[in-house]
């Protein structure tokens, strides 16, 4: 029998993103504490970009995005947000997605893996995500219960680890 198999990625859902910074910017130009102050986000290039004339109202910006993205179930450990910077009158603060596992972060999860999960089970890094196989498929159903519980997971793991970004496992052959 072939090995049964899944994958712990870490994939950020960009229409979602799109759809909270929308939200953001709606709620930005109707709100009466951003009235005056040219409060704005928008996308700028692979980038979002917030501004605004003050370092709290742009700060506050940044709530308001984070916020949307809460409700929109994509986590805040995949946004990386800058600090306010300087820009003539006005402040901005630039943010990234953060998309796949670090090799660092596989790592960990593989070590968790192998100290704790079953026996027979591999885990190896590929590129950006980590492969998990095994003879066995309750021996892997067992590995994904071991790292929902397991806090100390990476920001972006799958399914299995339930604590990042949109996750999702793939299951193979």
């Amino acid at each position: 029998m072939a090995d049964s198999s899944f994958d712990i990625v870490s994939k950020v859902e960009r229409q979602e993103v799109d759809n909270a910074l929308n939200q953001a910017a709606k709620e930005i130009s109707q709100r009466y504490d951003f009235k005056g102050v040219d409060a704005s986000i928008k996308w700028s290039g692979e980038k979002i970009e917030m501004r605004a004339n003050a370092e709290e109202r742009v700060k506050a910006v940044l709530d308001i995005f984070q916020s949307k993205l809460i409700k929109r179930g994509i986590s805040l450990k995949a946004l990386d947000a800058g600090e306010p910077e300087a820009s003539g009158k006005e402040y901005k603060i630039f943010a990234s997605l953060q998309e796949g596992i670090t090799q660092e972060n596989a790592k960990k999860v593989a070590k968790i893996i192998r100290d704790e999960g079953p026996k027979g089970v591999k885990a190896q890094v590929q590129g950006d995500e980590l492969r998990v196989s095994s003879k066995s498929r309750d021996d892997l159903q067992a590995v994904q219960q071991l790292l929902k519980g397991v806090r100390a997971a990476p920001p972006a793991c799958s399914g299995a680890a339930g604590s990042g970004a949109r996750e999702g496992a793939r299951f193979g052959p």
